[in-house]
């Protein structure tokens, strides 16, 4: 779908529709191997830990789910089960993005392996990031009225998106969150070139994190029409363009996999900051649920590890769900 060199893996087992999807991604974050105390490429086991790039987020959980599978294999498979592991997640996730139900085989339900410490996650807000730039006109800065100065625009800007930020949050509340309302991060700012230069351009970027209910797309456009007058009062021009395509909020649909879950773990579902891959499975119909050995503290962190005492829950775990949505009458 657009992405050369890149692509999906797709492993099913039985047959007919119902089943069980084990999914993750195969990709891993950059790293400098000079901060690293052991080879990051190599596992390596140091004080009841696996240590290597990916152990915990999130290729143990590949392991894992083949060692719950290996002693079922001898038994029937009433319903499928399909182990998906996805390119490209931790930058556009259009691994994800280019599943259809014909890779699913009609399974209902899904875990997506990414690390919360063997804890049902039922919950995520998505995040859309935005890149705005404001277009002026340069003069020489002892007359300002030679130029439109794109810095001054640049206050207008934050000034808005300062107030858009409370308004949201005022609007919009989630107290399963350990951060209830909608997020708004004005994250960096560049322009100008010269002091006794009228500035003629401003690049900005920010992002928004979203609760489930909200809608990316319609935040955009109510910050685009918010913006886009105010700027042309001074002369000034912008554009907002996402940096890739918005991910959508995540809340599971339906309560069985949630109680199975629950049951296994014998921990109650939460929510997280982080995103994930699961708004994608959950749009093709699945009941979804996010559950991994490893805490997201570890990842895309120098010496990233894994705690060997949670490699056998982890196995027991998914070889109990595997047994009850596959193997079971």
């Amino acid at each position: 779908n657009g992405h050369p060199g890149k692509s999906n893996l797709i492993a099913t087992r039985g047959v007919g529709s119902g089943g069980l999807v084990l999914s993750g991604h195969t990709d891993t974050v950059p790293l400098d191997a000079n901060l690293w105390a052991s080879d990051p490429f190599t596992l390596t086991e140091i004080n009841d830990r696996w240590y290597g790039l990916g152990t915990c987020d999130m290729k143990s959980f590949f392991a894992l789910a083949i060692a719950a599978l290996e002693p079922l294999l001898d038994q029937e498979f009433t319903r499928p089960l399909t182990i998906i592991g996805t390119a490209d997640e931790e930058s556009s996730m259009s691994g994800a993005r280019a599943l259809t139900a014909a890779d699913i085989c009609g399974a209902r339900y899904a875990i997506i392996g990414e690390p919360t410490e063997l804890q049902p996650v039922y919950k995520h807000k998505g995040i859309m990031m935005l890149s705005l730039k404001i277009q002026g006109s340069s003069g020489h800065s002892s007359n300002p009225a030679l130029g439109a100065n794109a810095i001054d625009g640049s206050g207008i800007v934050i000034e808005q998106l300062l107030k858009f930020r409370q308004e949201l949050a005022n609007r919009y509340q989630d107290p399963g969150f350990t951060v209830a309302s909608p997020t708004l991060n004005l994250g960096c700012i560049h322009g100008g070139d010269n002091p006794n230069r009228i500035c003629d351009h401003v690049d900005m970027a920010f992002d928004v994190r979203v609760l489930p209910g909200m809608n990316n797309t319609n935040i955009m456009s109510e910050i685009e029409s918010r913006l886009t007058p105010l700027l042309a009062d001074q002369g000034l021009s912008m554009s907002l363009e996402l940096f890739h395509e918005p991910l959508p909020p995540f809340q599971t649909e339906g309560d069985e996999l949630l109680a199975a879950t629950r049951e296994l773990t014998g921990c109650e579902p939460k929510t997280v900051a982080f995103a994930t891959e699961a708004p994608f499975l959950s749009q093709l119909g699945m009941q979804t649920v996010v559950l991994g050995p490893g805490s997201i503290d570890q990842a895309h962190q120098p010496n990233e590890f894994v705690e060997l005492r949670q490699i056998e829950p982890t196995i027991a775990i998914l070889r109990g769900l595997i047994a009850k949505h596959c193997c079971g009458e």
